[in-house]
């Protein structure tokens, strides 16, 4: 076991542990901690704590130190440069007509390098730009190219459901979504309906996602036939929350009606009626769903 403090350099960014060594670093305290960039100002979100050995990657960094009166204003002092760094950037962009845009920019709490994050179509050809930041800057310049998630959360903004998005207010790391998702939870599959920000599908959609999946593997599949206590039918639609769902029945008349059924009031038998072999996940539409959100 290690003793660490998970340590946060932005808003929402990824949490890192760190040895706080023999110092008495608390809860939302900001520190100096050694990085493999150098040294950096961060915020101390989780405090210390005993973790195994595997949850961390070697070697530790340590905490410097709780950060001092002069270190906040060399953090302020950063972002007001940051700012101004941006600006230049863009209009050395400009002048060599390189096709990308500019996100953000980043001084290192010991100005040992400045980094400028980018989007761009395809690979981008900025070595000339580099030589003119490094001649203006006197410093190390590191230009990042990022994704459309990675970009709204450093933008941020205001999402579908009219509050912050998640990724810019809260959350560390990105984690996969896919189009499956979206079914299991019964949503409209319109990519204007389930698409966040960046265009991708909505981070939203995992949070549920276990307990969806609970809940879906006591419910029959569409097409299954089952035994229920009016007779043998086929369900046809499920109801994922009400843990019910409608299913197609020959009555002894000959004729068809179709009636619900909690899920522990019938029985499956393991059999697909043949109607139904065909399935969504198989289907064109689909497919063409899921180019339209396919993941960098």
């Amino acid at each position: 076991m290690v003793k660490v403090v998970g340590v946060r350099f932005k808003k929402a960014g990824k949490i890192y542990y760190f040895d706080p060594d023999d110092m008495d670093v608390k809860f939302n305290e900001f520190v100096i901690v050694e990085t493999a960039r150098g040294l950096e100002f961060g915020l101390v979100v989780i405090g210390p704590k005993m973790v195994n050995d595997e949850e961390i990657v070697a070697p530790l960094k340590k905490v410097i130190r709780i950060a001092l009166d002069e270190d906040f204003e060399i953090h302020r002092e950063n972002i007001k440069k940051a700012k101004e760094a941006l600006i230049i950037c863009q209009q050395k962009v400009e002048e060599h007509g390189i096709k990308m845009k500019l996100v953000d920019v980043e001084y290192t709490f010991d100005n040992n390098r400045v980094i400028f994050y980018f989007t761009a179509d395809g690979r981008v050809d900025f070595r000339e730009l580099v030589k003119d930041l490094a001649a203006l800057f006197r410093t190390r310049i590191e230009l990042r190219q990022i994704g459309v998630r990675d970009e709204a959360k450093l933008v941020g903004g205001v999402g579908p459901c009219g509050r912050t998005a998640c990724c810019a207010q809260y959350l560390g790391e990105f984690e996969p979504v896919s189009i499956k998702m979206a079914k299991e939870q019964s949503l409209s599959l319109n990519p204007t309906k389930i698409s966040g920000l960046c265009g991708r599908l909505m981070c939203c959609l995992k949070y549920e996602h276990e307990n969806y999946e609970e809940l879906i593997s006591k419910i029959p599949q569409v097409g299954s036939i089952v035994i229920t206590p009016t007779g043998r039918g086929t369900v046809v639609n499920s109801y994922t929350l009400l843990e019910r769902v409608k299913v197609r029945i020959k009555l002894k008349d000959g004729t068809e009606d179709i009636l619900q059924f909690q899920v522990d009031e019938i029985e499956t038998t393991g059999e697909i009626d043949p109607e139904y072999q065909r399935t969504i996940e198989n289907s064109d539409e689909e497919h063409g769903i899921n180019e339209l959100f396919e993941m960098e």
